[in-house]
């Protein structure tokens, strides 16, 4: 229909331009091609090609790694032998005949070479398995000896009994001990396991049964790909030597990263410049990386050294037997033939605690000599002396008033003056702490409290001395203070003989838990060291250790070598202990990455664990195995908080939750597994106390341990009420002012004044107080773990 709301569309304007304009948003077909066909695919076809050619180089390429890492460590020459570690899941598995029956196995006619110089392991080569295997029986019962094993295990073979099965029962092939060193290898980390069953019917139809009723009741409690065999035959046995020679095996990751040596030889050399100091010589083979000459070793539970001399060893269980027979025979006495010796040049000592110059926010508390000569002052001071009636007892001199004395002060029964706090710790049968100020006082009475709760707490770590009834009455009374705990948490009560002002002098109230800032800190916290990026100094030495397998340098000597290494300095004490230790565990010596030997603050996220019952209180020792580390520490646990900077400290390590555990220790790179043991009262036997891992290396961390001052309405008239029973004198309301107080039903409020002369206080609050809530005040003190006495376990 025509109108005047006709749409009319807008002419083109072709008809005006030209050819060339027409075609100028066109490409050509030339260029179209170019386009399609890049410069990286000239030559090489199509880009579908190209892709396959580069899958196809990259799965030749982790091929050839596979291949590669599979030939160094099974069959190659070069490698080191395997280190097979059995262990009986029950105390009635016969490891004896097992091992046996493996060593006969492996060890043929033709070629006899087995290296017996400790009692622990067993070294033999197989020209038949082309396989070089060091066999070793973990004991049942020996927690220490059964972890270091584990350390160390390429394959960790468990065996099982069949006999053990009971019909109904699913759980009887491992017994209580078996299932504890179970979660102890767990935590570790499993390197290739592998299940053998002995002990089976003669019956094959009774023999299928019971292996198939074995096989179900353990898959649970193993990696997915753990393999069961069975082990009574030497046909069966022959079957898993040859799956075994073949296995791609896997170890800990933690492992992988640092060299280490299970030493096979030990034996000492004596000083000539020191009675008390020789040489130690650990003689075995090199495992995972290069050692570096002057790379620092830690030897497991005694400590940190440096390596005076490196001998490379002709090795004394070679795999081609036949090459070597016309050597060996011509040779009378093996004695390991050295062939190449490393000596290094060390011009200083390895660095281990920090020495600074001025510490900066240091705590101004005073050392025992400042206390000392305090108290020597005081005894010299003039004491003012009156004169009182004949037959007055201490009650009615304290009532005598006279203008020239101090209001807070008493008479003794010779006429001296004394303080009245002073007086009422002491008492007036023991006048050798005399009189002191407030900030002395305060200060003896705050040092004295550290004491207690570092030492008196750790009753049971320190004395020896302690009768069965005195031990049993200290453990009842920590686990009455970890009920008391759990349940109210972080409440204290304030005491009637002591001012909480002088009582609490190291604590103080915080606006802002997450905001507020920190900065004292104690004398021995500077003598840990501080990286100032932590993480790229980890990535740093990650990369050296690489580089030291890469290239060839003439002061590392590769893996897979037979070596005798010369650790100096070693106390002889030290060295004595692991000789005997030798007989019936592993010695280990371990390199150490770059910084890796200095002293700092470490931070673990550990779990209780749940068959250990009894309390573990902060600051208690225990002893930690950080990977290949043995440390002696006493940790303080706190409240893992990822948000904040700030930990709030727990007395105990309470059960079924994942708390932190800060240390002072040797700095360590994560990550690291974490096994903690403890001594019991009693005697030396260790139990597994926790689990956990290695968090972080944080100096500047800060830990605030809480305690709670409680008190009770007693009159309420709208936003006002008075409070007592939190304090019992107006001098420490007047102190505590500045704090902030909340009720635990969800009240807020400030302190305006004392009210009267036993501790009661008027409080404002943002509300109207019930008379049944509970008024609190939250106090902070900033707390650090105890420097370790001695730092490693065999000293």
């Amino acid at each position: 229909m025509a109108g005047a709301k006709v749409q009319v569309n807008k002419p083109h304007k072709t008809r005006f331009a030209s050819k060339s304009t027409r075609n100028v948003h066109k490409v050509s077909l030339q260029d179209k091609r170019k386009a399609a066909k890049s410069d990286r695919n000239v030559g090489k076809g199509t880009a579908r090609e190209a892709r396959l050619q580069r899958n196809k180089m990259a799965m030749e390429k982790k091929r050839a790694a596979v291949l590669k890492e599979k030939r160094a460590l099974s069959t190659g020459s070069a490698s080191s032998p395997r280190v097979i570690v059995l262990y009986g899941l029950s105390q009635t598995v016969d490891l004896d005949s097992l091992e046996r029956d493996l060593l006969t196995l492996l060890t043929t006619n033709e070629a006899t070479n087995a290296n017996t110089n400790t009692n622990t392991n067993t070294t033999v080569a197989s020209s038949e398995y082309k396989l070089r295997a060091t066999v070793m029986q973990a004991p049942h019962g020996d927690l220490l000896s059964c972890m270091e094993m584990a350390k160390v295990a390429d394959l960790l073979v468990f065996v099982v009994s069949a006999h053990t099965h009971k019909e109904g029962s699913t759980g009887s092939y491992i017994d209580n001990l078996g299932s504890q060193f179970l979660s102890v290898f767990r935590a570790i980390g499993l390197p290739s396991t592998t299940v053998l069953i002995r002990d089976l019917p003669d019956d094959p139809k009774k023999r299928h049964a019971a292996k198939k009723i074995c096989t179900s009741s353990l898959v649970s409690e193993f990696p997915e790909d753990c393999r069961f065999y069975p082990a009574d035959t030497k046909d069966e046995l022959h079957k898993f030597m040859w799956l075994f020679r073949d296995q791609r095996l896997t170890v800990p990751h933690w492992r992988t990263q640092r060299p280490y040596l299970m030493a096979q030889k030990v034996d000492i050399v004596d000083d000539d410049n020191s009675t008390e100091e020789c040489t130690l010589l650990l003689s075995g083979y090199l495992r995972s990386r290069s050692l570096s000459l002057y790379q620092p070793v830690h030897v497991s539970g005694a400590g940190d050294y440096q390596v005076s001399k490196i001998e490379v060893l002709k090795d004394p269980c070679p795999l081609n037997i036949r090459i070597e027979r016309d050597l060996m025979d011509a040779e009378e006495a093996f004695d390991f033939q050295v062939i190449s010796t490393l000596i290094a040049k060390h011009k200083e000592s390895l660095p281990v605690e920090n020495k600074p110059k001025h510490p900066v926010g240091e705590q101004t508390w005073p050392t025992e000599a400042e206390m000392a000569e305090a108290d020597r002052n005081h005894r010299e001071k003039k004491r003012k002396k009156r004169k009182l009636p004949v037959g007055t007892s201490d009650y009615q001199a304290a009532w005598i008033v006279d203008d020239s004395d101090s209001d807070d002060s008493i008479i003794d029964s010779d006429g001296m003056v004394l303080d009245e706090y002073t007086a009422s710790l002491t008492g007036h049968e023991d006048n050798k702490n005399l009189e002191l100020d407030d900030d002395q006082a305060s200060l003896q009475f705050t040092a004295r409290e550290s004491d207690e709760e570092t030492e008196v707490d750790t009753v049971m770590v320190e004395g020896e001395n302690l009768t069965r009834e005195q031990i049993e009455e200290e453990i009842k009374k920590i686990k009455e203070a970890q009920a008391a705990d759990e349940e109210f948490p972080d409440e204290v009560d304030t005491p009637f003989d002591v001012p909480a002002r002088k009582r609490f002098a190291k604590y103080r109230g915080l606006k802002s838990f997450r905001t507020s800032s920190w900065d004292t800190k104690p004398a021995d916290y500077y003598r840990a060291f501080e990286i100032e990026n932590f993480a790229r100094t980890q990535k740093h030495a990650l990369a050296k250790a690489l580089a030291m397998d890469k290239k060839s340098m003439e002061s590392c000597v590769p893996s897979g070598t037979y070596l005798r290494i010369y650790i100096s300095k070693v106390a002889k004490t030290v060295a004595y202990k692991l000789c005997n230790l030798s007989n019936k565990m592993p010695i280990i010596a371990s390199g150490l990455m770059e910084e890796e030997s200095k002293m700092s603050i470490l931070h673990f996220s550990i779990k209780k664990n749940e068959s250990y019952e009894a309390p573990i209180k902060s600051k208690e020792e225990l002893i930690f195995h950080v990977g290949f580390r043995q440390v002696v520490c006493r940790p303080i646990f706190s409240v893992d908080n990822i948000t904040g900077d700030k930990n709030k400290m727990e007395r105990f390590l309470h059960p079924g939750q994942f708390s932190i555990a800060s240390i002072y220790a040797p700095l360590s790179f994560p990550s690291l597994p974490l096994v903690a043991l403890k001594r019991r009262g009693d005697d030396s036997t260790l139990t597994v106390a926790a689990f956990g891992s290695l968090r972080s290396v944080d100096p500047d961390k800060v830990i605030l341990k809480k305690i709670i001052l409680t008190g009770y309405p007693q009159r309420v008239s709208k936003l006002k009420s008075s409070i007592r029973y939190m304090f019992h004198n107006p001098e420490d309301v007047k102190w505590f002012k500045p704090v902030e107080v909340w009720s635990k039903k969800g009240r807020r409020g400030r302190v305006k004044e004392p009210v009267g002369t036993h501790g009661a206080m008027k409080c404002v609050f943002n509300g109207v107080l019930q008379q049944h809530d509970t008024v609190c005040m939250s106090l902070y003190k900033r707390t650090f773990p105890k420097w370790p006495e001695h730092k490693f376990p065999i000293h």
